[in-house]
């Protein structure tokens, strides 16, 4: 007889658990409150990158010159077609996922999940009638939400989420973004080739603090270039409305400034409340996380929990991937969640792809270690496109030559990351990525080239010359 198995929500974790399950043969409900595809599809990577690949399209026009493109008259843009585009995107993937649902015979109600037991999930629907669910597996995948400052006077107009931001409900003539993090890059850039005076507070030293230190310098170099001014170790105290209409934020340094709307972009809260954990007898963290094992099992016997609601690595691929072994696992599996390669895209201008141990990390962790590097310019490829600005950077282990960890700033780099993700969990050594024959003119020269660099070795570096 088939598993019964619920999941609450519908979002990369919730959605891909689904579809396995019923791969497998199980009899899968679901049960969103929003809509399918959750944060990812809605409010975070699909519009966000739509909106991106707008703003890289205006860029593109902008300097159609250098690459013999006469266009004549003024490079203008539509923001409501921008926005009817964002639109279209999700809702074709919407479509897409519903129709998966519907191949498999999984069941989608619409509506507001929550445990009465470790084997029973109400679900309210949007009329307010009630459905309780018998189950025998249950996956909990709730997602998160932007996290707020207290205090600030969110209105969805001047003071933003990012759930705000990707609205577009027009432009403002100046953008203050509070967190210089992956969601306050993404969006200073956005909205500064729209055409705001952008200004960026940060409480760490660098932006993309998380990223290795040299993409992280070298991502502040392409603010500055685009007179997107970044002021770190700083935090905002206040916010208010000045008497002309303006946002006036008071800042940790004494300083004051005024802007015309404010994003505050300071990471995400987990959905931990509400869904009945504490009848359920689920454990949650310090955080509000869902406690689960490697192998995505809570405290209790057949509730599961995936995605950023466990506080993990918040990731929609991680999210994907610990359906899939959750999934494996309420199905009478043996299957555990292994961390240690996941590939992290940031879709700045210019992108950023890293995976493994930062420099630092492997330097904190007692590793000696070699380091190459090759730069964007150095390809022909890139001359080519008129994307010279970027750089590949390896980290090997000295002792072994495996790789430790890649990290790309440049043209395609969310694309040319899974190389070093792969030759990570393969075990590679910079000499077997060096070594491997890269078709040429391509940017993923750059890898073999920062590979060879790690010994010295790279063709299209200068040599150190003579003394």
């Amino acid at each position: 007889m088939a598993t019964k198995l619920t999941i609450i929500g519908a979002g990369p974790g919730g959605y891909v658990a689904a579809i396995r399950a019923a791969q497998k043969g199980a009899q899968v409900t679901v049960i969103e409150d929003y809509e399918v595809g959750g944060t990812c599809l809605n409010w975070g990577c699909i519009p966000t990158k739509t909106l991106v690949a707008s703003a890289e399209a205006l860029e593109h026009a902008r300097h159609a010159g250098d690459f013999g493109v006469e266009l004549t008259g003024e490079v203008k843009y539509s923001l409501d077609r921008i926005r009817e585009r964002k639109d279209k995107v999700v809702s074709v993937q919407i479509k897409g996922i519903r129709g998966l649902f519907k191949s498999r015979g999984v069941t989608l109600i619409q509506g507001r999940g929550s445990l009465l037991s470790p084997d029973v999930v109400r679900a309210v629907h949007k009329d307010g009638a009630t459905q309780d669910i018998k189950s025998e597996k249950v996956i909990l995948a709730t997602g998160s939400r932007p996290a707020r400052l207290p205090g600030f006077p969110f209105d969805g107009e001047r003071v933003l989420t990012s759930d705000d931001a990707v609205q577009m409900k027009r432009v403002p003539a100046s953008l203050l973004v509070i967190g210089a993090g992956v969601i306050g890059c993404e969006f200073a850039f956005i909205y500064r080739t729209l055409g705001s005076a952008v200004t960026m507070v940060e409480l760490m030293p660098h932006a993309l603090s998380t990223e290795d230190e040299e993409i992280s310098e070298l991502i502040e170099r392409e603010l500055k270039k685009a007179k997107i001014k970044l002021m770190t170790n700083v935090t905002v105290e206040k916010v208010e409305r000045a008497t002309d209409g303006m946002m006036l934020a008071r800042l940790s340094n004494g300083q004051e400034v005024g802007t015309d709307t404010i994003l505050v972009s300071i990471g995400r809260s987990m959905n931990s409340e509400n869904i009945g954990l504490e009848a359920a007898g689920v454990q949650r963290g310090k955080r509000g996380e869902i406690t689960v094992n490697e192998k995505m099992e809570t405290n209790v016997p057949g509730v599961y929990a995936v995605g950023d609601v466990t506080g993990t690595v918040m990731l929609a691929h991680v999210a994907s991937h610990q359906g899939l072994v959750a999934v494996e696992n309420a199905l009478g599996g043996n299957e555990r969640m292994d961390y240690a390669v996941v590939p992290a895209g940031i879709f700045t201008m210019p992108e950023v792809g890293s995976v493994g141990l930062r420099e630092k990390q492997a330097v904190e962790k007692g590793i000696k270690v070699k380091v190459g590097r090759f730069p964007y310019r150095g390809l022909g490829k890139a001359h080519a496109m008129g994307e010279i600005t970027g750089m590949v950077k390896v980290i090997a282990d000295d002792a072994t030559d495996k790789i430790l960890g890649m990290h790309i700033c440049g043209a395609h780099a969310t694309d040319m990351i899974h190389e070093g993700a792969l030759a990570i969990r393969m075990g590679a050594t910079a000499r077997d990525v060096g070594h491997l024959i890269h078709a040429h003119p391509t940017l993923a020269e750059a890898v073999m080239e920062a590979a060879e660099d790690v010994h010295g070795m790279a063709i299209h570096l200068p040599g150190p010359g003579k003394s």
